[in-house]
């Protein structure tokens, strides 16, 4: 018989629907029933792509004793971690302070009262490998909580105290120097990895905010170490198994230290960021390997992530058949039957595909060895390779479309979405296409069109509801999609959407002490209210928000918005002295408030040639420090809507350009070469 989790909209939890464990979600009804039966509350958390998640789903909460077990002794909640980023924050932080480390599934033992007393992440059903078995741990906690109460709830008290305490960090203006911006470069430049690229050992993670913030430290020292590091590292991801080598897309990262074995599962975040990073970095170089794998990226996230109203979906899953990354892996036999024995020959050299394989006897296809090497053993020239890889590419596709895919989490979360709309958006304008403008301008119709209740930001959507109170990531992160997607196309709807979410930021998150909480002032009582200024897997909404407001401050000159951004930094500033891995997108928001930012101001008809000539040139290069509004002279909702746009009449009837920093403003130009050396001149 279901539980009550049959009328959730998340798949995690519509996966655990049918346990023998009476789930409830996280709300009123389960809290409300741990206090009146004053038991202990089992919180597991979890997301539906994460694969040590299934495998305790299936070992233990479809086991019908040990579901017994938790049901006798404790209320069991379960909470998709997408959903919730506030618990999985608080819960986490928990974990992490008893334990040493974290992960998911999290498995979280509370009062009542929701204070956590005991916490782990994966248990297996017997013990295995120094872990307790799950049933040992549910009978010696329902005992503790019944005959040792008082200490379980001093216990308790003590971690909660503890949490709070070590999210209210003081301001450190101090750390706001371009000397802090150095000193984190100099720390990540000590994790490098020479060989293999990244930072760290294994498991590697590709860590975008970091070498997001490495690609504007090179932009403002052009230090040619980092310039190295950086397309070092962009290379050998995009060359190992990390790496869709047929459908395009990164996974999440990889279990060894050559980003060969990846876990399978993907996640629409990792590809909003990494496809940006890769974006920057085919700015500075030029390369069109990078372009490469920004287009084959997007246009998976097109194509396999977008719904057919707009929105992007979630994640996908690392399983299939319930085997971890089979769908993706590889036989010298498979790869003979799929293509003509040329490119067969071809395909087995260039991706490393082995009879012994890579993977438990298969093999994920990488590259692992260059092209030329490959081409000079085959006896081919370079095109010639490129060209039967590009035929085998698309026939090993086709062929592994006919397999079972891995599930597919097909929520929307308005703040995933706002990173993948923040890279078409600069991606439709940076490569010039078109398809991805519509991409995004669809994705910010449905967003706005459907996940708003009043003047108020809702979080999720699946199957025709939406619901649950937006938090800070999701005003920040669509808030800064919005504004690029308002410079890739210039229609003034996005940047007053994108102003009123900084106003609801500004309202329902902000803290006096500086900076701003993750939970609106009028959302549900927690035990705290989480504060994060380290990221995660992605962006901090603190970082993402500082970025936003400044670049709102300078199309407006509004104050308020300043004064919010530097306080967040200020917040932070302890921090970023010395996390340098941990506060990746606050340092690049730091370096972009040190900046002298360049306003740019553009008056012209929109598609006519000479207004398109200075665009093309305000956004060719990397130019992390300037922002751009135009309109066309007789368009009275963009000149009313932003204030960098008034008082700007054209000169000679033609399309003119100004560019000011901090309001002191150089001559007005129509030329293209000339609006260059302004924009580039120190």
């Amino acid at each position: 018989m279901p539980n009550h989790l049959s009328h959730e909209t998340s798949p995690y939890l519509l996966q655990h629907a049918d346990n023998p464990v009476d789930w409830y979600a996280w709300g009123p009804q389960a809290l409300a029933r741990a206090q009146a039966e004053d038991k202990p509350i089992l919180l597991s958390i979890g997301y539906s792509a994460c694969h040590w998640c299934h495998v305790m789903a299936h070992e233990s909460f479809e086991n019908p004793a040990i579901a017994a077990q938790m049901n006798a002794g404790f209320v069991c909640i379960k909470v998709d971690r997408e959903e919730r980023p506030d618990l999985d924050s608080i819960y986490m932080a928990a974990v992490q302070a008893l334990t040493g480390q974290g992960g998911w599934p999290m498995t979280v033992f509370l009062t009542p009262a929701g204070k956590p007393f005991f916490a782990g992440t994966y248990f297996p059903p017997t013990e295995r490998h120094g872990l307790p078995g799950f049933p040992q741990v549910l009978q010696s906690l329902a005992r503790a909580y019944a005959e040792q109460r008082s200490e379980v709830d001093e216990s308790a008290a003590e971690l909660t105290s503890h949490l709070a305490d070590r999210s209210a960090l003081p301001a450190n203006p101090a750390g706001l120097r371009v000397e802090t911006l150095d000193r984190a470069a100099a720390a990540l430049v000590r994790e490098y990895d020479p060989r293999h690229g990244g930072l760290g050992n294994a498991p590697k993670f590709p860590q975008a905010m970091a070498w997001a913030f490495l690609v504007r430290q090179y932009h403002r020292t052009r230090e040619p170490r980092l310039l190295a590091m950086i397309e070092r590292t962009l290379h050998t991801m995009a060359a190992g198994g990390i790496y869709d080598h047929l459908g395009g897309g990164f996974a999440r990262y990889a279990t060894d230290n050559r980003w060969l074995v990846p876990h399978f599962e993907k996640m629409l975040y990792d590809n909003a960021l990494l496809s940006r990073l890769y974006l920057h970095v085919y700015q500075i170089t030029g390369d069109g390997f990078y372009r490469r794998i920004v287009e084959e990226t997007l246009d998976y996230v097109v194509r396999e992530m977008t719904s057919p109203a707009g929105a992007f979906y979630s994640t996908q899953d690392a399983d299939s058949e319930g085997e971890e990354g089979k769908f993706y892996l590889w036989t010298p036999a498979e790869i003979q039957a799929a293509l003509p024995p040329d490119e067969a020959r071809v395909a087995l050299a260039y991706w490393g595909v082995t009879a012994e394989g890579n993977f438990e006897g298969r093999t994920i296809l990488n590259v692992p060895r260059p092209a030329a090497t490959v081409a000079a053993e085959l006896g081919l020239t370079a095109d010639a390779l490129a060209a039967t890889v590009a035929r085998a590419r698309a026939a090993l596709y086709a062929a592994r479309e006919g397999r079972v895919h891995p599930g597919r989490d097909e929520k929307t979360l308005v703040s995933w979405n706002g990173l993948m709309l923040r890279s078409f958006a600069e991606a439709a304008r940076i490569l010039d296409r078109a398809d991805y403008r519509a991409v995004a301008q669809r994705n910010a119709a449905f967003i706005l069109g459907t996940l708003r209740d009043g003047d108020r930001l809702l979080r999720t959507y699946k199957d025709g509801r939406a619901h649950l109170a937006a938090v800070l990531e999701d005003y920040a992160f669509y808030a800064a999609g919005l504004l690029a997607l308002y410079e890739a196309d210039f229609d003034p709807q996005w940047f007053t959407a994108a102003r009123a979410l900084a106003d609801g930021m500004l309202t329902r998150f902000a803290d006096p002490a500086g900076g701003f909480f993750d939970t609106a002032a009028d959302s549900e009582t927690l035990i705290m209210r989480p504060k994060d200024l380290l990221e995660s897997a992605i962006p901090s909404g603190n970082a993402v928000a500082v970025e936003a407001l400044l670049r709102l401050y300078y199309y407006t000159m509004e104050d308020r918005y300043y004064d919010a951004a530097q306080g967040t930094l200020a917040a932070a500033g302890a921090l970023l002295a010395q996390y340098a891995s941990g506060v990746g997108e606050m340092l690049g928001a730091l370096d972009f408030s040190l900046a002298a930012v360049r306003e740019v101001a553009i008056i012209g008809a929109p598609g006519q040639a000479d207004t398109d000539a200075l665009i093309a040139a305000t956004f060719g290069p990397y130019r992390p420090h300037q922002i751009v509004a135009a309109a066309a002279p007789d368009n009275s909702t963009a000149l009313a809507a932003i204030p960098l746009l008034e008082g700007r009449p054209q000169h000679d009837s033609r399309a003119t350009a100004y560019v000011c920093v901090h309001s002191a403003c150089q001559a007005p130009v129509t030329d293209p070469a000339a609006l260059t050396a302004q924009l580039t001149a120190v």
